[in-house]
């Protein structure tokens, strides 16, 4: 693993280009070896950007994927498939699941693998982020009563798929699981009846998916809906004192937080975290438009800094880049903030030698 101080990273996504657009929704359809030989060429330019960049932990963009919530459809049978009035892929759970393509996440890592020498990420929805947005009140009830009962039926694809990352050589793996951070907005808590049960919930599904896996790092992505800001939506507010309970009892080593929004709260938060959890510190802003320089970056970690060692401390985006398959977004602008990261992080390591 990487030894030096504030190694940095993406969270996942990276905007995707017409030509990948094109390629995920097979437009036009192409046999299977002359797809996956333009997606390789794709995601080859995609590692080499954020290397050139300057990024110490790689993905591949999620540039494999239709949809990240989706991806679920790629591992096990149960799913209805269609396109939402915005064109962004949607994923309906409407009968038992069944293992479908176990490794299809796992064979993403393989590739990735085989073309970089840094260390490499992989990322997995939460069950509970699959229940919220895949169990349908009319459509899942018949195989799935109850959404709890759907988010239960997701932990074993998630681990066997888990599992398989691991084998396949990931680094890190990363549950995306912006549900459970949706409990720091009050707006959102008024809305359950119980809403630390339902945190407590999301965080025992997650536990139940790693719980036991050892051979890499296990991250947990803390997402206040940055991914919202790219797509012109509401990201929610509210500080993350009400959910540390439950971070606290996630078992991972490593937990990803936003903090270059207002409403992320501050930063003192850190000292109620368990001191053995590394933090992936959001210090990118994701908005379209806004670029960050290595100065602004740099004096947010140096905030995070008056909490944590800097041995505790990667730098990444708030968010992945394109949060959904359908994100219009720049990538020569993304490109333009992970080389703003690379300089504060060098800036950053020449402070503190």
């Amino acid at each position: 693993m990487n030894n030096r101080l504030f190694p940095t990273s993406v969270v996942g996504s990276l905007p995707r280009p017409t030509f990948v657009l094109d390629l995920i929704n097979d437009r036009p359809p192409l046999p299977p070896d002359r797809y996956r030989q333009e997606m390789e060429a794709a995601v080859r330019y995609a590692v080499a950007m954020q290397e050139h960049a300057g990024v110490d932990v790689l993905t591949d963009g999620e540039w494999w994927r239709k949809s990240y919530i989706g991806v679920i459809a790629e591992l096990a049978h149960g799913f209805e498939l269609g396109t939402a009035p915005d064109g962004r892929p949607w994923t309906v759970a409407v009968e038992e699941l069944t293992p479908k393509n176990p490794g299809f996440i796992a064979n993403e890592v393989k590739f990735l693998k085989s073309i970089t020498t840094r260390q490499i990420k992989s990322t997995l929805p939460s069950p509970a982020l699959l229940g919220e947005r895949i169990w349908h009140s009319e459509k899942s009830v018949r195989a799935f009563p109850r959404r709890e009962d759907f988010v239960r039926a997701c932990v074993p694809i998630l681990r066997r798929e888990l599992e398989l990352i691991r084998d396949a050589g990931a680094d890190i793996v990363q549950i995306d699981d912006p549900h459970l951070c949706l409990f720091v907005d009050p707006d959102v808590r008024s809305k359950y009846p119980d809403p630390d049960a339902a945190a407590a919930f999301a965080t025992d599904m997650v536990n139940e998916v790693v719980s036991g896996v050892t051979g890499l790092k296990i991250a947990v992505h803390l997402c206040r809906r940055a991914g919202a800001r790219v797509r012109g939506e509401h990201a929610h507010g509210g500080g993350y004192g009400p959910i540390l309970p439950h971070l606290n009892r996630l078992q991972v080593q490593h937990l990803t937080m936003e903090f270059t929004a207002p409403q992320a709260g501050d930063m003192a938060v850190f000292k109620e975290l368990r001191e053995d959890l590394e933090i992936g510190l959001g210090c990118v802003d994701v908005t379209p438009g806004r670029v960050d320089s290595a100065e602004t970056i740099a004096a947010r970690v140096r905030q995070a800094l008056n909490f944590l060692a800097p041995e505790r401390i990667t730098l990444n985006p708030d968010c992945g880049f394109a949060p959904g398959s359908g994100a219009v977004v720049s990538l020569d602008e993304a490109y333009r903030k992970l080389c703003h990261e690379a300089e504060a992080a060098r800036i950053l390591r020449a402070e503190h030698g």
